[in-house]
């Protein structure tokens, strides 16, 4: 479960994109207007305008957008709908919030350490049970810390993962499996040289607090940050009534899709929230800090390490630099939901953004915050294709391990007479045939062309994003 020069995951921003259809008749409605602040309106008012527009153009389903000025008071703005047979649209409606459960997990991190219940600079097989052993290379361990700032080496999802459920891919990962696959894996880089970001290293973080403060995941969550925070309504277990205020998870189709369950790396994206909580958390993140909480977020906000160009984390925070100063942010996508939070912790602003659907909306948090970064404009329609059939021999052909970079390839295999794809640490998906060497994907807007050379399959090129990227066949 962003804009970052890191392979991405759960969260997240993710490469699957495709163009939403309508979902039921449009809804806006300003909620709550707070009076504009005594420092001036930093927020404009057409930000009705703005997310209305976004489910018109069907790059969304619902949006829940929340502000806080530099006063501490907040409005909060929706369009769109919860989806059918779902409460309305509104501050008290339910998502799940993906990686922004990542900040959460780095401010434990933080809390913990002041208190001595970790070091964070301490080897992550120090907090792991007798007989697991921690990837490592010669003079190197990965450190508590290297998991909050992906840069442990660790890939982006355990090679284990064979989701039997591609509608909820982690439910069914257990913590022997992860143990398994930490156990056997070699790392590829030393630690610490590059990053990448890693849903893995993060889970494997909150499970390694738990396991420190003698408790799991969720109550510790509970009890460092959402207790003391007033955040009631947030959580990964579901009371009856949570359940009822869920706002329904939709794919890049529209299509209603399952909540997902993270039972082994809840540390990554379990958390679901509403707007009321997520604003009350971003105002915990602002201003001078007056509780141990606090002081355990603005350490996750201190960035450590260098991500690219103009960008650093710290523990899971992120910060980017921008014309106007910075913004500490994160995203957050499930397979139903895209989720934003930022703030420029210089003019004390901040923006949350919520949406029920696979498309994000993270650029309009952005814009928010700094009128400077421009809106997405609405994508093209990828084109409608038609499947024809393609005989069995043939589709053996293409069977096989082709390479895109180094560490990273497509793997072939074929089933059934249909042919499936699956890159490095991704899920596997089935592709399409359009002719006998070229393939489409239904799951995202992507293709794959198959190169043949004196009747001998070479290569396959991946055409995505507006990109053909080549990869030759290694076996």
């Amino acid at each position: 479960m962003a804009d970052r020069t890191v392979r991405s995951r759960l969260s997240p921003t993710d490469t699957m994109r495709l163009s939403l259809r309508t979902l039921g008749t449009t809804l806006a409605l300003i909620l709550a207007v707070a009076p504009a602040s005594a420092h001036g309106q930093h927020f404009p008012d057409d930000i009705e305008g703005i997310i209305a527009q976004r489910v018109e153009e069907e790059r969304a389903v619902g949006i829940v957008v929340g502000v806080m000025e530099a006063d501490g008071s907040t409005r909060i703005v929706t369009a769109g709908s919860a989806g059918e047979g779902a409460m309305p649209l509104g501050a008290e409606s339910g998502f799940e919030i993906g990686s922004i459960t990542k900040v959460f997990t780095g401010t434990l991190l933080a809390i913990l350490d002041a208190r001595g219940v970790v070091d964070m600079n301490a080897p992550v097989q120090d907090y792991l049970p007798a007989g697991v052993t921690m990837p490592a290379r010669p003079g190197q361990t990965i450190r508590l810390v290297d998991l909050a700032t992906h840069r442990s080496g660790l890939p982006r999802l355990p090679g284990n993962m064979a989701p039997r459920d591609m509608a909820n891919p982690y439910a069914d990962y257990t913590v022997a499996m992860m143990y398994d696959f930490l156990s056997e894996h070699e790392l590829t880089r030393d630690v610490g040289a590059e990053a990448e970001y890693s849903n893995l290293g993060v889970g494997l973080l909150g499970h390694v607090l738990a396991r420190a403060a003698g408790t799991d995941y969720e109550t510790l969550v509970h009890d460092e940050i959402l207790a003391p925070l007033g955040m009631s309504s947030t959580s990964i277990t579901l009371d009856d009534a949570a359940a009822a205020a869920m706002a329904k998870g939709h794919d890049t189709n529209s299509v209603e899709v399952p909540l997902w369950d993270l039972p082994t790396v809840a540390g990554a994206g379990a958390l679901r929230s509403n707007m009321q909580d997520m604003l009350r958390f971003l105002a915990a993140n602002v201003g001078a800090p007056s509780n141990s909480v606090h002081e355990g977020l603005r350490a996750a906000h201190e960035p450590r390490e260098v991500m690219g160009q103009g960008t650093e984390i710290g523990l899971n925070w992120i910060t980017r630099s921008t014309p106007n100063g910075e913004i500490v942010w994160h995203n957050g996508g499930t397979g139903g939901f895209r989720t934003f939070m930022g703030f420029d912790p210089a003019r004390e602003v901040g923006v949350v953004v919520l949406t029920n659907s696979g498309h994000g909306a993270d650029d309009i948090g952005f814009h928010l915050i700094d009128s400077s970064l421009g809106l997405t404009p609405a994508p093209t329609p990828p084109t409608e294709r038609v499947e024809v059939a393609v005989a069995a021999e043939i589709l053996e052909r293409y069977v096989g391990e082709y390479e895109l970079a180094p560490n990273f390839s497509i793997v072939v295999t074929m089933n059934d007479g249909a042919l499936f794809v699956q890159a490095t640490g991704q899920p596997q998906f089935p592709i399409f045939a359009e002719s006998d060497t070229e393939f489409f994907l239904r799951v995202v807007d992507a293709q794959v062309t198959f190169v043949e050379e004196d009747g001998v399959v070479t290569s396959m090129i991946l055409h995505q994003g507006g990109a053909d990227q080549p990869a030759r066949k290694i076996n």
